[in-house]
This record gives structure tokens, C-alpha cells and sequence, in this order.
């Protein structure tokens, strides 16, 4: 059996991020919503639910590539007051692209209370910023306030169901980085992690190492 081609330093989980909506295993129903949004994108605001490793800040990432927005990017647990403050002060200049600001807060259920009260009247029509797309990801909802939550369209980012398709696409990765003769149990492995197509590419990448 030939060695795999796989080389470093790119991850398997780097390299195999999905740059198109299109792109995605399963989320059948999120890909349809974002790309006909895509479309005819408008100031509008985003909450992606779901578990961990199933695409949501890298769908926010396909979508600002294919409208060609200009992203902001206030990461897991720095939502505070005044980062929302900082990223609407950008926000208010015309995008380098001349269409949109894209922000995505990550971890939302994370963000401070002031966080969810500064963006109450950022997301309504009391003191939107001008050509701004918010994206919200979370696990869960149950620490975000109803108000908050009544400004966003939520899109449920669902693995259920999804072991076999991802198996799928694990042997296509498995095939195109080298690894030859028999593969590992791959139906197996993505239910171990329970649909966690990042989990998933990073176990496989050992896999491949080992081979």
C-alpha cells in the first residue's frame, strides 16, 4: 500500500471547509434558506442553532464570500457592550466592497446581558447599522433573552440522520488524501461523534497518519 499524501500544515478540518453554501454535508434545509438569500441579500439578522462541528460559522463564512461582504468577526466570549459598539462604529462606513457588513458573533449564549441589550435596538429599526448582516451562532437558546431572540431568523443547524452521508464524504477524503485498502469504520466513526463532520476530519486525519 503507497503512503498518503497527506501533508502538513493544513488540517484536514482546514483544508476540506466548505467555501460554497452548495458545499455542505447535509443542512439541506440551511443551505436552501442562505442561498436563495444569497441571492437577494438584505439587512437582516441570523441566529445558526445547533451542536458543535456542523458548519454554522463556516455557512456565515460561505455567505459573506459569495454576496462578497465585508466581515467582522467578534469571537466566543468577547460580546460584550462595548464590542458591539466597536463593530457598529465600522459598520457605519461603507462597506470596502460597496455592498455589505457581514458580522458574526460566535457562541452567542455566551454574549454578556449588556451585550443582548445593546442589540436590541441595533437589530430593529430604532438604530440599525446601515447595510449590516448579523449572524449569530449558539448551541442552545435558553440563555438568550426573548427580545433578542424575537430580532433573529433562526435557522436550526441539525445533525440528525447525517451518519451516512458524511460517511460518505470521509471516503471521498480518505480516497483523494491517499489512503488505500481498507477504510475505518466510517458510519461507526461519525456516529461516535455524533455528526461532528470537524470531529470527524480531525479522527480521520489519525487514521490516515497511521495508515
Amino acid at each position: 500500500m503507497s503512503a498518503p499524501s497527506f501533508a502538513f500544515p493544513q488540517s484536514l478540518a482546514d483544508k476540506y471547509c466548505p467555501a460554497t453554501i452548495a458545499g455542505f454535508v447535509g443542512l439541506d434545509k440551511a443551505k436552501k434558506v442562505m442561498a436563495k438569500f444569497a441571492t437577494h441579500p438584505y439587512q437582516s439578522a441570523w441566529l445558526f442553532v445547533g451542536p458543535p462541528g456542523v458548519g454554522k460559522t463556516s455557512m456565515a463564512l460561505a455567505l459573506a464570500s459569495e454576496i462578497g461582504a465585508e466581515v467582522h468577526h467578534i469571537p466566543s466570549q468577547k460580546c460584550n457592550a462595548q464590542a458591539i459598539e466597536d463593530v457598529c462604529r465600522m459598520c457605519a462606513y461603507v462597506p470596502l466592497s460597496g455592498g455589505f457588513h457581514l458580522v458574526i458573533v460566535d457562541e452567542a449564549d455566551r454574549m454578556t446581558p449588556a451585550a443582548q441589550l445593546a442589540l436590541l435596538s441595533k437589530l430593529d429599526a430604532t438604530d440599525q447599522a446601515p447595510n449590516t448582516i448579523w449572524i449569530f451562532t449558539c448551541n442552545e437558546t435558553g440563555s438568550l433573552e426573548p427580545r433578542f431572540l424575537s430580532r433573529c431568523r433562526v435557522i436550526e443547524f441539525s445533525s440528525y440522520g447525517m451518519a451516512g452521508e458524511i460517511a460518505g464524504y470521509l471516503e471521498h477524503v480518505w480516497h483523494s488524501e491517499g489512503g488505500n485498502g481498507d477504510c475505518p469504520d466510517l458510519t461507526r466513526l461519525a456516529k461516535e461523534t455524533r455528526n461532528n463532520v470537524r470531529d470527524c476530519l480531525m479522527r480521520l486525519e489519525v487514521e490516515l497518519m497511521s495508515a
